[in-house]
């Protein structure tokens, strides 16, 4: 069996060995190395060559975002950041992934009530994944540069007009999903249906998510607090500590969180979602599932399929990891299987059929 080779990059001692430990559990996993800062790490790949790093936002010499910068423009590679769950963390994180990162976790002492076990286990998880993730190239945010998370909302690109269509979309992803989000939905005009979207990401950081999604897209983009009326033209981002639905309220369709056991091992969880859509939206929902590893939103968009729903999957060729989309495919819940790029052209003509 071929071992997927890591290194670890990381400022702090302690880290470099603690995951180096949890990284080691795994029989398919090899710690190839562990680096201090950037300029190591740099030597480091060109002797090693490792398949997937784990990198720290906060380092001497080069912080980890100048250095995902310059590796994703001369040596492309899987990147999993290790980052602080704050404010100011979540903002940094998205950067990353923007850049090219294909996943983030948090750091082990920002775990809560998790065992380390189950970090171990999340941290393997998201590596593994990683290591066989297609690395898309794109255009590098370079750091002091100009930054998209503050670019002005564009204008409306179509009119699909949300109101009279009567239909409700729902998305869902997961890893390489924030990206995969992003070009969507910049695809998709200002008077756009209902948009309901899970994408399975900590608390910390759906608020930061949404808001740099509403300076980027030309719907208006929101996290759910959940009650609030589904309305036409607006993007409703499940917030990291509850399932959200969808529900038939007296004056149409509302949002609701649940703060129930995880499903899937998420929450929030794609097949909540699809579930709710599939038994109270029916024929007049399409279900779209992006980017992801596991099987979370298969069943679901399944169920959504049979109740009359259509239903489409990313393709493999576009996917970060196809996961998510290859199990629905293979159980029949996708009706139609597309690249990214066109998705968003794709569900607006369902929308108005």
């Amino acid at each position: 069996m071929k071992k997927i080779k890591v290194l670890i990059v990381d400022d702090s001692a302690l880290m470099r060995s603690l995951l180096t430990e949890m990284v080691s559990l795994a029989p398919d996993l090899e710690v190839v190395g562990a680096a201090p800062d950037a300029p190591t790490a740099r030597e480091m790949i060109k002797v090693l060559n490792p398949d997937v790093l784990t990198l720290d936002v906060q380092m001497p010499k080069m912080d980890g975002i100048e250095f995902l910068s310059r590796l994703m423009r001369l040596r492309p590679m899987p990147v999993v950041m290790v980052s602080a769950y704050t404010q100011a963390g979540s903002e940094t994180t998205l950067k990353a992934l923007e850049i090219g990162a294909v996943d983030f976790i948090g750091k082990p002492q920002a775990v809560g009530g998790r065992t380390m076990e189950d970090y171990a286990e999340e941290l393997i998880e998201k590596l593994r994944a990683a290591g066989g993730a297609r690395i898309r190239r794109q255009p590098v945010v370079q750091p002091g540069g100009s930054d998209s998370l503050v670019q002005v909302k564009p204008a409306s690109v179509g009119r699909v007009s949300g109101a009279m269509s009567g239909k409700i979309i729902f998305v869902g992803a997961s890893t390489g999903g924030t990206e995969a989000i992003k070009e969507f939905l910049c695809g998709i005009p200002a008077d756009c249906p209902p948009i309901l979207i899970v994408q399975h990401m900590p608390e910390a950081f759906t608020a930061s998510f949404a808001r740099r999604l509403d300076g980027l897209c030309a719907p208006k983009v929101l996290e759910s607090k959940g009650g609030e009326r589904v309305e036409p033209g607006t993007v409703y981002i499940a917030p990291g500590h509850s399932h959200m639905q969808i529900r038939k309220g007296a004056s149409g369709f509302m949002t609701e969180l649940l703060q129930t056991p995880p499903v899937n091992r998420h929450r929030p969880a794609v097949d909540v979602l699809f579930d709710s859509a599939a038994s109270c939206v029916g024929k007049n929902a399409i279900g779209v599932l992006l980017t992801g590893m596991g099987k979370d939103g298969a069943q679901g968009l399944l169920r959504m399929r049979q109740a009359g729903a259509r239903t489409f999957g990313q393709d493999e060729a576009t996917c970060v990891v196809y996961g998510m989309p290859r199990e629905a495919f293979l159980i029949g819940g996708v009706e139609e299987q597309a690249p990214l790029d066109d998705l968003a052209r794709k569900v607006l003509q369902a929308a108005t059929r």
